[in-house]
């Protein structure tokens, strides 16, 4: 006969066998953080990351939690937020652009995933691509290969081209070894180079200014997310002035001017939700090789192309991946 003490005993016994079985199967939930200087509304870029991580089945809501935090184009803001960040102590932070460099200066301990414009050995994150070495590992968008390709498109869409007028940001690490590249490809084709250094918006003014005096016919933007900050300006400046400009991220296209080729960014940011998988599973970014983009695009904005006056070659079309209309 069963007394009331072994009943009530039972029941707590199943009580709490149920409740460890309904633990057991909650799924971990992973901390990540995303820091961009971009603002939300016009970032392209969290969402394939999102989309990468489905993929390896991690979805928010269900085993995976996003702090996301953007600067609105403000380092000053960036940096309070890349230290609000870091105090968080998410298991692992995403970054972009130049944002990483200001997680280095909060002091971040945790694995950052890099998706960066720039040379990440010369910017001190890793000692090498295929051995990072420290806490930093990701995707480095420098894709020196492709300079030359920027300049063949140029030369092929302006066959009398003479000079080319170079602006780029001395600081960005590895500018100096796209400098080199593009001016061997330039003079491999024939062409004058006139380089213009700039570090802040009137540097820009300035250099833009000169670009007339210089007798250049053509810019060549290099590409990071600073640059991508001026693209409209450097638009306005190219359709006045009758000088057409390209770079090589589809942002500088899509923002008013006439061509950009280089990698595909948005698939960039994809890969990194890899490195964020490999992390979460046990392994050490310090062992994970930085990668260089495997997919490549051009863009070409027709509607730039006719306000310069500018019929743009069909061999030029039909290789276009995307045309702005």
């Amino acid at each position: 006969m069963t007394t009331r003490r072994g009943f009530l005993a039972a029941i707590g016994t199943s009580a709490i066998g149920v409740t460890l079985s309904a633990l057991a199967q909650q799924p971990r939930v992973f901390r990540i953080g995303w820091i961009s200087i971009d603002r939300a509304a016009g970032s392209p870029f969290l969402d394939p990351l999102r989309a990468g991580l489905r993929d390896l089945g991690y979805f928010e809501g269900r085993n995976l939690a996003i702090e996301a935090r953007w600067g609105d184009e403000s380092m000053e803001r960036s940096e309070q937020l890349a230290a609000e960040l870091v105090q968080l102590k998410p298991q692992i932070i995403v970054t972009q652009g130049p944002t990483a460099f200001l997680l280095r200066k909060a002091g971040a301990t945790m694995p950052v995933v890099f998706g960066f414009s720039g040379d990440p050995v010369e910017a001190g994150f890793v000692d090498s691509l295929p051995r990072p070495g420290r806490n930093y590992t990701g995707m480095s968008f420098l894709s020196l290969d492709l300079v030359g390709k920027r300049m063949e498109l140029l030369r092929e869409m302006l066959p009398g081209l003479k000079r080319v007028a170079i602006i780029a940001r001395p600081e960005h690490p590895g500018e100096q070894g796209e400098l080199r590249v593009s001016q061997a490809a330039a003079k491999s084709l024939g062409l004058a180079v006139s380089y213009f250094p700039i570090k802040s918006t009137q540097e820009l003014e300035d250099a833009l200014a000169a670009v007339p005096k210089s007798r250049s016919e053509a810019i060549v933007a290099f590409p990071d997310a600073v640059m991508m900050r001026f693209s409209e300006r450097v638009a306005a400046f190219s359709v006045k002035n009758r000088v057409p400009a390209i770079s090589g991220w589809a942002q500088f296209a899509e923002r008013g001017n006439v061509m950009t080729y280089g990698p595909v960014l948005r698939d960039g940011f994809r890969r990194l939700a890899y490195f964020v998988d490999r992390i979460l599973k046990g392994a050490k970014p310090a062992d994970l090789p930085v990668e260089l983009p495997t997919s490549v695009e051009l863009v070409i904005n027709m509607k730039t192309a006719k306000a310069l006056g500018l019929t743009i070659p069909q061999s030029i079309l039909v290789r276009a991946d995307r045309v702005i209309e």
